[in-house]
């Protein structure tokens, strides 16, 4: 198959890449700088413009592009940033492929487990409303952004993310430094619920949603079994041999990360109903697997 990536220099868009190319996929990756290898083509959500010719004869349209949730200290203009790179970005994706004279026959858009705001010890599920809170309110305006791609008729999937457990990147390979090095603990109460996923898992989940044609809408990628995070504190000192005493404080989250810690301190029991639904298998669904799956490197 001839497939478009966006966002294929992150994380989970260059271990999608080569898990598609490794079964010969043609992929074509959308970047945002003039393109300087064959297989590259020019995109600009600023300025609202894609290389549609790139595009034609594309089966699958995987979007993946956005700010770093973590990168920065949330300044209102980065806060912006965030906001921009996925809403508009999704909306110059959509638009594109909707106005192409045959549309792709999937877009698999991203999206956050974030949509559910603070769930405390509630789960839920693709059902449920959504949350109040910075990221709730963009994961909201993001799914949306998908409108043009619907509205055409191309069957659009919009994958709720939870954590990604890696150590090349994310959120997550900011923490295997501070846990090996002995000074990685739980964060405020550490009641907060984490919902994670293994990278390797995350790209069958992704291949999943490209494949199962009775997917659309919502689904969201993360592990059936979320812990919190002082579970997940814990299983990172077992995993390591490494104390896992040290706390951070909520104050100190908060003078140190600004408004971002307060998305650290609330949580989502997320789990997986429609892709277990649809027969999907995980690999790794215990958070001990996911971690030594990320040592192991086996993404």
């Amino acid at each position: 198959m001839r497939i478009a990536v966006t966002g294929s220099t992150g994380l989970i868009g260059s271990a999608l890449v080569r898990a598609l190319r490794s079964d010969s996929h043609n992929v074509v990756r959308l970047v945002r700088r003039t393109p300087g290898a064959p297989d590259e083509a020019e995109w600009d959500p600023k300025r609202s413009s894609v290389d549609t010719t790139a595009l034609e004869g594309c089966e699958v349209m995987v979007h993946l592009a956005g700010a770093g949730v973590g990168d920065h200290r949330w300044t209102p203009r980065y806060k912006q940033e965030i906001r921009d790179s996925r809403v508009l970005g999704t909306t110059t994706i959509a638009k594109a492929i909707a106005s192409l004279t045959k549309p792709p026959r999937v877009l698999v858009s991203a999206s956050a487990v974030g949509y559910y705001g603070d769930t405390g010890e509630h789960i839920v599920d693709e059902s449920a409303p959504p949350g109040t809170g910075f990221l709730a309110r963009i994961c909201q305006d993001w799914e949306a952004a998908t409108a043009a791609a619907r509205n055409a008729g191309v069957r659009t999937v919009m994958a709720r993310t939870g954590l990604v457990v890696a150590s090349g990147g994310g959120a997550w390979g900011k923490l295997f430094p501070l846990f090996k090095a002995g000074l990685g603990g739980r964060l405020g109460s550490g009641r907060q619920y984490w919902s994670f996923i293994a990278l390797p898992d995350h790209i069958a989940a992704l291949r999943h949603l490209i494949d199962t044609e009775t997917l659309s809408g919502p689904v969201n990628l993360t592990a059936p079994e979320p812990v919190t995070n002082a579970e997940a504190t814990a299983a990172m000192g077992r995993v390591l041999h490494r104390p896992t005493v040290a706390t951070v404080p909520a104050p100190v989250l908060r003078i140190a990360l600004g408004d971002f810690a307060q998305e650290i301190l609330v949580g989502q029991r997320a789990i997986p109903r429609r892709l277990l639904d649809s027969g999907f298998s995980f690999t790794f669904p215990r958070i001990d697997d996911a971690i030594r799956a990320a040592l192991d490197d086996r993404a």
